[in-house]
């Protein structure tokens, strides 16, 4: 029998050349389905010579020899061949396989058709990404196999938390290379590695969500430039990789023995080529050092040591076994402790999290470390600034070094930790050294000052008034959720009313911002100055240890995002108000890069950095990200790409190139948002293309632009829109060059120019997504 039950799975492929199940049609051992760019196939496998028998339902690279599963469907029970399986697209549009006698094996849990739409019409389409999709027959998605990973990570998948229903997405590996069954290691963000419920592996804390790239080099001359982000919503935070362009097939894979491997396929060896893997050594081992050790990555060989002030527990340490971990040398007293800093860590694990700007004075307190978490990381969805630690059970800390840190500075951490406050001989001599060194720079430094600055006032002119932390924390009843208004990767806003009875809005900026005391007042001096009718006014700022915050005006109608996506609010948007919400911007644009006294790039405009006034007049915010060019620079380069992905520039999200005509990009995508209501990855409307930019490319080809305007808008003046649309399409073109200036648009749109020139192809980067 198992030599027919081979030769069955060897029969030609009946619908090798199809991409899709429809209902009536059915898949049995021997067809595929393969994606419409033949990259991937879907169909039954046996992972085992010795039980051939055994069928499962999966997802392989289909362009490559080397047969590699990507997914499973049926990997808690196994199909048999003599019981014919079959998938089908079921009458309630769920994707089922079951065997002849109708005993159903697995089923893809499809909950219901879309309104409007016919439960027995969906279809299973297997997208050139790997990813199997179910629509319904007015193109909803209602399932996707990206949502059911089973233990490979590809391009365009997200891992995901969601931290109002306290559930979570990761891999799960295979018990072994012939056997799918779900093993013991399973993934989650932060990003660990579980073995059962132990923690085998952890990466290195998120600080943000800004968008980072890591290079990777492997053997045969092998190089892939991986693109990682980390994306947030209102409900949860995901994760989701590209590769750059050109690259061949490349995955994360977590092994039946506990690591996550990336790999990438060399063509001319025909294999698979390890780029990167974690854990990299034992060292890196969930907790591998014992309590108050770490893992030191400086060293040519990782190894473990103890934190400043401890020594080893045990005897056994110095023979390798590293469980017991470290004590202090010396318990310290309280009154009579200080705090070293230790840089470039990964801060220990099961850390305690508060409000307070600074432990130094709490006697309990062990460490303490700063850092802006996302809501999904922390218990109730709360982000905070100070991580504490008690006791002495400082689990899984690491120094990085250059083998470690692929992810760049901002990753590392600084460890503030407590030890005895008495000193040495040797430590005080280094300390006089130290002072008298520091005493002699400082004298020079001063010297220099006075000579090029004599008679000038040295003390900044700030325009805005600096305010008392105090009175802000009063004002915000100590930062209460209740009066928090808005959130970022920067930091969180809030509604205060300051003592005088003035409503504004106060950012309070993240601990890890790269910025230093100075630069930020600079950066406050700066914004005052920028005075115009369409730019949020500064109205002053607070500098207090690690906090930094900035106080706004407060808008009533808060965000041009709030109210054009939200289905209460966006009927309340008119045509005239739209148009001047339009022209208002491009004004404001128009004064940053031309008629301010620097030329300032935003970086980060969006809807939801426009914000309403009470006359529903736009106002730009956000300028953390904003950068300053001299007049004579035309573009610029940043390995530190940060931004919004579908309203970043395509040279910017992917080369770092940014300039002028990065915003006018920008203000593109959002002219398009603004006619036509809908996001930028809106699902209504735009169900035949990947996002709204291409939906309106295609409409203007076609002559039917007039069908992008938003639909609840009673009644427009179609020049104008066709205009504002005309427009939106030129400032999204592919070259750089090609696009408008800020002064051109103004122009154009004030005065109702109808002889502006056909736009160019225009272009795209965002994280792939097929259920689109």
């Amino acid at each position: 029998m198992y030599i027919i039950a081979a030769l069955f799975l060897l029969l030609p492929a009946l619908c090798a050349t199809d991409d899709r199940l429809v209902p009536g049609k059915s898949l049995s051992p021997g067809a595929t389905l393969v994606s419409d760019g033949g990259d991937f196939a879907l169909g039954f496998f046996s992972p085992s010579s010795s039980a051939p028998e055994k069928l499962y339902l999966g997802i392989w690279y289909n362009a490559i020899p080397l047969r590699t599963v990507v997914w499973v469907a049926n990997r808690e029970e196994a199909a048999t061949l003599s019981s014919s399986p079959s998938l089908a697209v079921a009458n309630n549009s769920n994707l089922v396989l079951s065997h002849a006698d109708g005993r159903v094996v697995w089923t893809a849990g499809v909950a219901s058709a879309a309104a409007g739409s016919s439960p027995s019409n969906a279809t299973a389409v297997l997208m050139n990404t790997g990813n199997l999709i179910v629509r319904s027959s007015n193109g909803t998605m209602l399932w996707q196999s990206f949502d059911d990973p089973t233990d490979t990570y590809l391009p365009g998948m997200k891992l995901r938390s969601n931290y109002k229903t306290n559930s979570s997405q990761g891999l799960v590996c295979w018990i072994s290379p012939e056997d799918p069954s779900p093993g013991s290691f399973h993934t989650a963000l932060q990003y660990f590695i579980w073995n059962g419920s132990r923690r085998q592996w952890r990466s290195r804390m998120w600080t943000g969500y800004s968008i980072s790239s890591q290079y990777f080099e492997g053997k045969g001359n092998t190089g892939v430039t991986v693109y990682v982000a980390y994306l947030y919503t209102e409900e949860e935070v995901s994760m989701v990789f590209t590769v750059a362009d050109g690259a061949g097939p490349t995955r994360k894979v977590l092994s039946h023995s506990g690591t996550v491997e990336l790999l990438t396929w060399n063509t001319g060896s025909s294999e698979w080529v390890l780029l990167a893997s974690s854990p990299a050594c034992e060292c890196s081992r969930y907790g591998y050092c014992g309590p108050s050790g770490y893992c030191d990555y400086t060293e040519v060989a990782p190894t473990c040591k103890c934190l400043d002030g401890f020594e080893p527990a045990s005897a056994d340490w110095s023979s390798g076994r590293f469980l017991r971990g470290c004590r202090r040398r010396e318990t310290p007293r309280c009154g009579d402790a200080r705090f070293v800093a230790l840089t470039d860590m990964q801060a220990p694990d099961k850390f305690v999290r508060i409000r307070s700007k600074s432990m130094e004075h709490d006697c309990s307190c062990s460490a303490y470390a700063y850092a802006t978490l996302n809501s999904s990381m922390s218990a109730g969805g709360d982000t905070t600034r100070c991580l504490l630690w008690f006791g002495d059970q400082l689990i899984d800390a690491q120094k990085i070094g250059p083998s470690l840190d692929t992810a760049g500075a901002s990753s590392r951490e600084t460890l503030y930790l407590r030890i005895s406050g008495q000193r040495t001989k040797s430590n005080a001599v280094k300390t006089v050294v130290s002072i008298v060194a520091c005493s002699m720079v400082l004298t020079c430094i001063l010297l220099v000052w006075i000579c090029k600055f004599k008679g000038e006032n040295t003390r900044h002119d700030l325009v805005s008034p600096f305010l008392k932390f105090e009175d802000i924390v009063t004002a915000t009843n100590n930062f209460a959720d209740t009066f928090m208004i808005g959130q970022g990767g920067f930091g969180k806003v809030y509604k205060g009313v300051l003592q005088d009875g003035h409503e504004v809005a106060i950012k309070r900026l993240s601990s890890d911002s790269q910025q230093g005391t100075e630069e930020f007042r600079n950066e406050v001096t700066l914004i005052a100055k920028l005075q115009h009718k369409n730019l949020v006014r500064l109205l002053g700022y607070c500098v207090e240890g690690y906090e930094k915050l900035l106080i706004y005006e407060y808008l009533p109608n808060k965000s041009l995002d709030a109210a054009m996506f939200n289905a209460a609010r966006n009927s309340a948007l008119y045509w005239p108000q739209r148009f001047n919400i339009i022209k208002g911007v491009a004004r404001g644009l128009h004064y940053l890069h031309h008629d301010s006294r620097l030329t300032i790039i935003h970086r980060d405009l969006k809807a939801s950095n426009v914000l309403l006034d009470a006359e529903m007049r736009p106002k730009i915010a956000d300028f953390g990200m904003a950068r300053i060019f001299d007049d004579n620079k035309k573009n610029a380069n940043t390995r530190r790409v940060v931004g919004t992905y579908g309203y970043m520039a395509p040279e910017y999200a992917m080369e770092g190139i940014f300039s002028v005509k990065s915003d006018v990009y920008s203000f593109g995508v959002l002219i398009l948002e603004v006619v036509s209501g809908e996001k930028m990855r809106s699902t209504d409307r735009i169900l035949d293309f990947p996002n709204l930019v291409f939906y309106a490319w295609n409409l203007w080809k076609e002559g039917k632009a007039e069908n992008l305007v938003d639909p609840s808008i009673e009644s427009c003046l179609l020049d104008e829109a066709l205009l504002c649309i005309q427009m939106g399409l030129l400032c999204v073109q592919e070259n750089p060059d090609d696009r408008p200036s800020m002064y051109s648009v103004v122009f154009n749109l004030e005065n109702g120019c109808t002889t502006l020139p056909t736009p160019n192809h225009p272009a795209y980067f965002a994280e792939i997504r097929d259920d689109l």
